[in-house]
């Protein structure tokens, strides 16, 4: 019985994979899975390409979230009060730790709800849905916030 012979190595480069961030960039501007390959198919890794829509939706959230971050740190020093639990010790201590624990909270959520905007949220729910009423509540936020700070500066 003659010994099957193996064919020579092709590759001429290390393998991609070990590269992450390089295989980040490349995935980005040349995606190979906009559809999960198999019908069956629910990881959020099963697609590298994600519509532009979901990019505007995040960027306008977190916009928003900067914005609202500022109008809250104005009017605390014109004399509100935070009402989040939460975000209550972090104003009180630096308006500055306030402002990156609360936008990089919002930018940690957006990316993963992105990552996720095809699925169903409990089997029903969109998840681009979520998306979309996160940026109705902070856009009906920013419009209290500033109808707050023009009571405060009118008294």
């Amino acid at each position: 019985m003659e010994q099957a012979q193996v064919p020579p190595e092709r590759r001429r480069f290390t393998d991609r994979r070990s590269r992450t961030l390089r295989a980040l960039v490349h995935g980005s501007f040349h995606p190979r899975r906009r559809a999960p390959r198999r019908a069956g198919d629910t990881s959020f890794a099963a697609v590298d390409w994600h519509h532009p829509q979901w990019l505007a939706v995040s960027m306008l959230i977190l916009l928003l979230c900067f914005a609202d971050a500022i109008l809250t740190i104005t009017l605390l020093n014109q004399g509100a009060y935070e009402l989040n639990p939460f975000m209550a010790p972090l104003v009180q201590r630096s308006g500055w730790g306030f402002a990156v624990a609360k936008i990089g909270a919002t930018a940690g959520g957006v990316i993963l709800l992105t990552l996720l905007a095809t699925s169903r949220l409990f089997g029903r729910l969109p998840v681009g849905v979520v998306l979309y009423s996160i940026l109705g509540i902070y856009s009906a936020l920013i419009g209290y916030e500033v109808w707050l700070l023009d009571q405060t500066i009118r008294h």
